[in-house]
């Protein structure tokens, strides 16, 4: 048995309860009150559902098996073999967690709902077209208007399960199968990018965090899942800081702009990947530019998007969400998203270039917290900034990672088996 964790750790741990605690009962009070919170198990979008399914025990045991073995075999497994090991067991990880709904309701048919994407990809007939059109369906009340998702998103995301369905891959099954595929790349990104502005041992000590990422209740399945993975690898291939590669990272950060418009915000971790390797930072801008530019040619401007997709948040009930509880039950939804391993890491600074990637995870989530167009679901949105956290690992003793893993692990699991998740 590992040592019991340092007194600073635990007065982290302690903190990090009592911050999901008080939100969680502050979300209670303002249901019962009849608030206009929109979540039933406020802080997360959901509603309280107590279950167990048939992934209950392969999460379990897959968990235990990280907590148990994973540092060990981290240290000592060749580098690329452990990142394929790290990118299966993230994904048997997320997989596992979504089966505790069952295949259908946990995988398949996750994203088939009226409100999401593969909902108006019948629709696409012209790709063209439809990006030349796309404004023009944003708002709410007028004939022809996007689905819930696709309106509040520029054109990209839509544009993949586009393409996925012309290549023969339409519907659930196949939809759900590719975002899970992608989003594990994080598994394999996050490592890469810390032994690029670090060392490779604090990327081995990475690896179990980035594997038990408590996010993956959400990966499985949500199209944040694939915009976590996309990120990831943009900002990966910056960190190697070799001119073609980060013209590549540029563009597909580039094209995540056309995924969400919150991913704006992965400038914040961009510039800290790059540090002071400018002539990386502005070919990958170069590259992103390229891609906004192809958009714009072919009839979607960014800016006009953006302005009108604030409209429709306005158009519908979850504006009428209120700030002063959201705010700060964001950070709950955080908490639950990236971990108690969170709080933990924000105190810690022994390597000088990783709380930098913490650092800027926690700017990104604090600018979209802030910006009141947050309020909510942040468990979903804010994936691709949570997975930055799983770098704090590095930052632990040693002696207290296997604790910390249970944290993360045991997070992941409550909230798998309590709450009914809505993503």
């Amino acid at each position: 048995m590992p040592p019991l964790p340092r007194r600073t750790d635990l007065v982290a741990f302690g903190l990090a309860l009592l911050v999901i605690a008080a939100t969680a009962l502050a979300g209670a009070a303002l249901n019962r009150a009849g608030a206009p919170l929109h979540a039933d198990a406020a802080p997360l979008f959901g509603f309280w559902h107590p279950h167990l399914g048939p992934g209950t025990p392969l999460a379990v045991a897959l968990a235990a098996a990280v907590i148990a073995w994973g540092p060990a075999l981290s240290a000592r497994l060749p580098w690329r073999g452990l990142l394929a090991a790290s990118y299966g067991a993230a994904l048997a990880w997320t997989v596992s967690l979504a089966l505790v709904d069952g295949w259908r309701a946990g995988i398949t048919e996750r994203l088939t709902d009226w409100t999401e994407y593969l909902h108006d990809v019948p629709r696409v007939h012209d790709i063209g077209l439809m990006i030349e059109e796309f404004t023009q369906h944003v708002l709410a009340g007028q004939p022809g208007s996007w689905t819930v998702h696709v309106s509040g998103h520029p054109p990209g995301a839509l544009l993949v399960y586009t393409w996925l369905d012309r290549l023969g891959l339409g519907g659930g099954t196949w939809a759900s199968v590719v975002t899970l595929l992608i989003g594990a790349l994080a598994a394999v990104a996050v490592p890469v990018t810390v032994k690029a502005l670090h060392d490779e041992q604090a990327a081995r000590a990475v690896v179990p965090f980035v594997v038990l990422f408590p996010g993956a209740v959400w990966m499985g399945v949500s199209a944040d899942g694939l915009f976590t993975g996309v990120t990831a690898t943009g900002l990966a291939l910056l960190a190697l800081r070799r001119t073609p590669l980060a013209l590549l990272g540029g563009m597909l950060l580039g094209f995540a702009l056309f995924l969400s418009y919150g991913l704006t915000l992965i400038a914040v971790i961009a510039v800290a990947v790059t540090g002071r390797a400018w002539r990386s930072l502005l070919v990958a801008a170069a590259g992103a530019l390229l891609v906004v530019g192809a958009f714009a040619a072919a009839g979607f401007w960014w800016l006009d998007g953006y302005h009108l997709v604030v409209q429709r948040y306005h158009q519908g009930e979850f504006a009428q969400r209120p700030y002063a509880y959201w705010v700060f039950g964001n950070l709950g939804a955080l908490l639950l998203t990236a971990g108690p391993l969170t709080i933990a890491a924000l105190g810690r600074a022994r390597l000088a270039a990783l709380p930098v990637l913490v650092l800027a995870a926690g700017l990104a989530v604090l600018l979209a917290d802030l910006s009141g167009l947050s309020k909510a679901e942040v468990e979903r949105i804010w994936l691709p900034f949570a997975v930055w956290f799983a770098v704090a690992g590095a930052l632990l003793p040693a002696a207290s990672r296997r604790w910390w893993l249970a944290a993360q692990a045991v997070t992941a699991l409550g909230v798998e088996h309590v709450i009914a998740t809505s993503w």
